[in-house]
């Protein structure tokens, strides 16, 4: 990886780390079309990146966060499930999930087929999406972070299994778009850290790494921040077919390629 990889990689993942698209399954993809090789410490980079796009939500909502220690405490419970499974699956999740493409590809066209069926459900008034985040319980806290483990599977995407637990639940999109951002500092820092407790060798032994990671950090850290930023209007407004839409035409169009 060189340095103008690492500056693409952290663009990308700054893009689709917030959306409901799967940031894991576009920084994959875009590792193979750059032909970097994927060896231990790109699978590292591309783990500890995110963080530089969890820092971006702390900076927008930090603030909010200090005001509400009781959304904090049910951002710790929805945490839970995420952090006994991502232990216990961590070798499955970095030698199966992440090698099995045709798995990745099938997940990610599947979720873009959820988006149309919530969509259609909203429109039938079978699930009716009016809460705010302040009626959000412990229990569902819990259920929506059970949701989340579903993105263990690349493709699948950790804000749009939560966005989507959410709006079975009843909240509204921007606020389900909200909790995914706020679970995710927890969530995305953890793996990140435990990464690099896994593979700190790669990273000390060489500053070309450090600047790599650096770089890609960084990227990641201001395009999320205007990601978050338009992600939160969007939802106020739209749907989610836009996305629904995306996932469809690139997941065709990757298994045709």
């Amino acid at each position: 990886m060189n340095i103008l990889e690492s500056l693409i990689l952290g663009l990308i993942e700054g893009i689709t780390e917030f959306l409901p698209i799967s940031s894991t399954f576009h920084l994959i993809f875009a590792s193979q079309f750059l032909k970097i090789k994927a060896d231990d410490f790109t699978k590292f980079f591309t783990v500890f990146i995110q963080s530089g796009a969890i820092l971006a939500v702390l900076f927008l909502y930090g603030k909010d966060l200090k005001k509400d220690f009781g959304l904090v405490k049910k951002t710790l419970v929805a945490f839970i499930p995420t952090a006994g499974l991502g232990a216990i699956l961590y070798k499955t999740i970095k030698q199966t999930f992440f090698e099995s493409y045709f798995l990745m590809i099938g997940l990610f066209i599947l979720v873009g087929i959820l988006f149309f069926v919530f969509e259609i459900l909203v429109k039938k008034k079978i699930i009716i999406p009016r809460k705010a985040i302040r009626e959000l319980s412990y229990r569902d806290a819990f259920l929506v972070g059970l949701f989340q483990c579903f993105a263990f599977l690349p493709g699948v995407s950790r804000a749009g299994a939560v966005i989507l637990a959410m709006m079975y639940l009843g909240f509204r999109r921007a606020d389900s778009a909200y909790f995914s951002f706020i679970l995710s500092i927890p969530t995305m820092f953890s793996a990140g850290l435990y990464d690099l407790f896994k593979t700190r060798n790669l990273v000390i032994t060489s500053s070309e790494n450090v600047l790599l990671l650096a770089i890609g950090f960084l990227t990641a850290f201001i395009i999320a921040y205007l990601a978050v930023k338009w992600f939160i209007s969007y939802l106020q407004k739209h749907s989610l077919h836009l996305f629904g839409a995306y996932r469809l035409v690139v997941g065709l169009a990757i298994l045709r390629s």
